[in-house]
């Protein structure tokens, strides 16, 4: 319930915030029913978001930095948004593990960005393994749009874009040049995505009605946040979103 209430919650800042977001080709994404690894190449602090809840109702899991955890609100957020902590400096067999297991046993897909940077877009081993090893298809996606904060708050326009799912079943070993080959597909789909989104981007228009509506929403955001972190950090002593998502497994 709270996930779905988050999904909502950012749907509604990021409107807030941007409001000239478009959304395609999501009809390539597959059924509910079906896990899969929906990967980006990082560009910008606010694409995850548009990842994530752009593909609501689908549930994820996927990787942060332990020190993110280490604040208690955001902690606790960020969890019940479906994240697990990883050493990033020595991700261990945890780093595989987990997601393989959520991927195999629970109604959660799993996002990627499979670089550490967010401008590089080289693929790195660890979503071909966890594709082989829970047997689940990789949905590529791309972002296109304002990467500076200016630029986003005026309303720049954002395109996210969705490509066809990617089947490395016929991909017998996961050895250099395995993950050399999920890399090149990869690398091919969000050239594609991303030529695609240049011929859909257009000139941003003046939309007076928005440029009016964002004081009161604004106002409605900003006490939307408060009250979401307020009780973030009071459900945090009674609630145990591990445990929770342990539940699902079940």
């Amino acid at each position: 319930m709270f996930y779905a209430y988050l999904q909502y919650f950012a749907t509604f800042l990021l409107y807030c915030v941007n409001g000239n977001a478009h959304y395609h080709n999501r009809k390539r994404l597959p059924d509910l029913d079906e896990n899969v690894i929906l990967v980006a190449p990082h560009r910008t602090w606010w694409d995850p978001v548009y990842l994530a809840f752009s593909t609501k109702p689908r549930k994820y899991v996927y990787m942060a930095k332990q020190e993110l955890f280490k604040n208690r609100a955001l902690g606790w957020f960020i969890k019940m948004c479906g994240a697990f902590p990883i050493n990033r400096q020595n991700p261990g067999q945890e780093a595989i593990k987990y997601p393989v297991k959520m991927l195999k046993k629970s109604q959660r897909s799993l996002i990627m960005f499979p670089s550490g940077s967010r401008h590089a877009s080289d693929v790195k081993g660890g979503v071909a393994v966890i594709a082989k090893m829970a047997k689940v298809r990789i949905v590529p996606a791309v972002y296109g749009g304002p990467r500076d904060f200016s630029s986003f708050i005026k309303g720049a326009r954002v395109d996210m874009n969705y490509g066809e799912p990617i089947d490395i079943s016929d991909i017998k070993r996961m050895n250099d040049q395995g993950i050399e080959e999920v890399s090149r597909r990869l690398q091919e789909a969000f050239d594609q995505l991303d030529a695609e989104n240049e011929s859909l981007t257009q000139a941003t228009k003046f939309r007076p009605l928005w440029w009016l509506l964002r004081i009161p929403l604004g106002i409605l955001a900003i006490l939307l946040t408060l009250l979401t972190v307020a009780f973030a950090f009071l459900a945090s002593f009674v609630w145990d979103p591990d445990k929770h998502r342990e539940n699902e497994l079940q």
